[in-house]
């Protein structure tokens, strides 16, 4: 199986992925390295790549070819961005990185750069409309999608560590260099003038690690038990407090920040200054998190080219099938559970009355329902329960996710008991509670109709009449065991729809 090496080499940090090819343009990453470079320090004075820089950064590169050496990997690719594409000394940089660490790296055009950042995030994100602010150690891009095609970018030549040598030191109080910032990055924006032509519906999506950090921030406050920052929702109150407190702190203070990395704590005023002076220039009243950028733009390019033309159509479908490779599930036996899953939604509307947005939920409980037996047959619920909350999902809110992962221990509901899970009670409602009950029952039977993974219950037609549901199986062969198994949920169906089961 494939692997390869993704170097991401910035102003201030470089990081390195290692992906996994799953085939079918599918891939997960496997492992990672990151170090703080601060490769764009001090090039302000005179666009000269400094040596202490140049040598901290052949440093990291070496440990990032052992690594890549370790996993056996062929190919890497090696991208630089914005300090590296300003600097006067770039190709004797460049020609000492490749004969000190045999790694070639390809100078990124702002385009370029710009591009990747949205490929990686309009092919993890189910939102038609955005506009993406990417804040790098050199650079911050601005990128302008509606209908999931990219209509303008900017690519402004300062970032975090920039601004912060800029308006930073010199006696100038942490106040007054946030203030200062604000000032200039809003003189900024005030020259693009695509900026007053975009969609009011369009909205904020944030990349790189200062807001990761932000949302790590907001996640504590908030005792949020997720631990996923992929489309966490920061709105600008909370966003405003948060940078309130942080802009006047010192260094020191700032480090003791749980969620806030040492390396960055220097640096995320200037970002945070970034943030509030686009939020405010722009009136958005909250943004979205991207935990995909740059890299994962180049790795969907790699694993499935086609996405170079044009994004991804079904972002959720795609995530799931790639977890589905991942986690090794009979995919004949997922597939029927989820098309069994669906008819028994559709057919007993009348009974539970749920909005379309359910049918999503169920279908991704249906569709990793098994995915824990990875880990263990027994309980194998509980273990995919556990993947759903954990792992990639694209194209999906935190609430639905928690939902999935709930349905996906009620469909063994001799085993469910919702005060085990109160920890997510800001995710969900009382109407929930029933609703994972009734998704439940329906994912269980949907499982049992395809018990000996041969897909001979073909369809169902089911009628409701009086106190009853009348389930007819559609079969091609000997369906004793499916409709026996399917049985045994019976019970639970009256406890729950108060209807009694017949299956014929």
């Amino acid at each position: 199986m494939e692997r390869i090496g993704i170097i991401d080499l910035g102003s201030n940090s470089a990081r390195l992925v290692i992906v996994e090819m799953l085939g079918d343009g599918h891939f997960m990453v496997i492992d990672q390295l990151k170090e703080s470079v601060r490769l764009g320090k001090d090039m302000e004075r005179d666009g000269f790549l400094k040596p202490a820089r140049v040598a901290e950064t052949i440093k990291t590169l070496k440990m990032f070819r052992k690594l890549c050496d370790a996993y056996n990997i062929e190919r890497i690719i090696a991208v630089a961005t914005a300090a590296v594409r300003r600097a006067k000394n770039q190709r004797s940089f460049l020609d000492e990185i490749a004969a000190t660490c045999g790694i070639k790296l390809r100078v990124l055009s702002a385009e370029e750069e710009a591009t990747y950042v949205y490929k990686g995030v309009i092919n993890t994100m189910d939102i038609p409309k955005g506009i993406v602010l990417e804040i790098g150690g050199g650079s911050t891009k601005i990128v302008y999608y509606n209908r999931r095609n990219l209509l303008a970018y900017e690519t402004l030549p300062f970032g975090s560590v920039t601004l912060s040598e800029l308006f930073g030191g010199d006696g100038t109080t942490p106040e007054e260099a946030a203030e200062r910032t604000e000032e200039f990055f809003t003189e900024q924006l005030k020259q693009i003038e695509w900026l007053g032509t975009i969609d009011p519906e369009t909205q904020l999506i944030g990349v790189g690690g200062s807001f990761r950090t932000v949302a790590k921030i907001s996640k504590m406050i908030r005792k949020c038990p997720l631990g996923i920052i992929h489309n966490y929702v920061v709105p600008y109150e909370e966003y405003d407090e948060i940078y309130e407190k942080i802009r006047g702190m010192g260094l020191d203070g700032k480090k003791r920040i749980r969620g806030v990395a040492s390396s960055r704590a220097d640096i995320l005023p200037a970002a945070m200054s970034i943030i509030s002076a686009f939020m405010k220039y722009m009136n958005f009243t909250k943004f979205t998190v991207s935990a995909c950028g740059l890299r994962e733009g180049i790795m969907f390019n790699y694993a499935m080219p086609v996405t170079i033309e044009k994004p991804i159509s079904d972002v959720l479908g795609y995530s799931l099938n790639t977890l589905i490779r991942y986690y090794k599930c009979n995919l004949k036996h997922v597939e029927h559970t989820v098309g069994l899953s669906v008819q028994l939604f559709k057919q007993l509307r009348v009974l539970h009355k749920f909005p379309r947005q359910y049918l999503k939920i169920l279908k991704v409980a249906a569709t990793l329902h098994d995915a824990g037996e990875t880990v263990k047959y027994y309980d194998y619920h509980k273990h995919s329960a556990y993947i759903i909350l954990n792992a990639h999902l694209y194209g999906i809110t935190h609430r639905e996710i928690v939902l999935a992962a709930l349905v996906c221990v009620a469909h063994k509901s001799d085993d469910f008991n919702m005060s085990d899970w109160v920890k997510y009670k800001d995710y969900i409602t009382e109407d929930d509670v029933e609703a994972i009950k009734k998704l439940g029952v329906m994912l269980r039977i949907a499982e049992s109709l395809d018990r000996s993974m041969s897909s001979c219950v073909t369809g169902l037609n089911c009628d409701v009449l009086g106190d009853s549901v009348i389930m007819k199986t559609e079969v091609d062969g000997d369906a004793s065991l499916e409709i026996k198994d399917a049985l045994n949920c019976s019970s639970d169906f009256k406890r729950i729809f108060r209807k009694n089961l017949e299956i014929l």
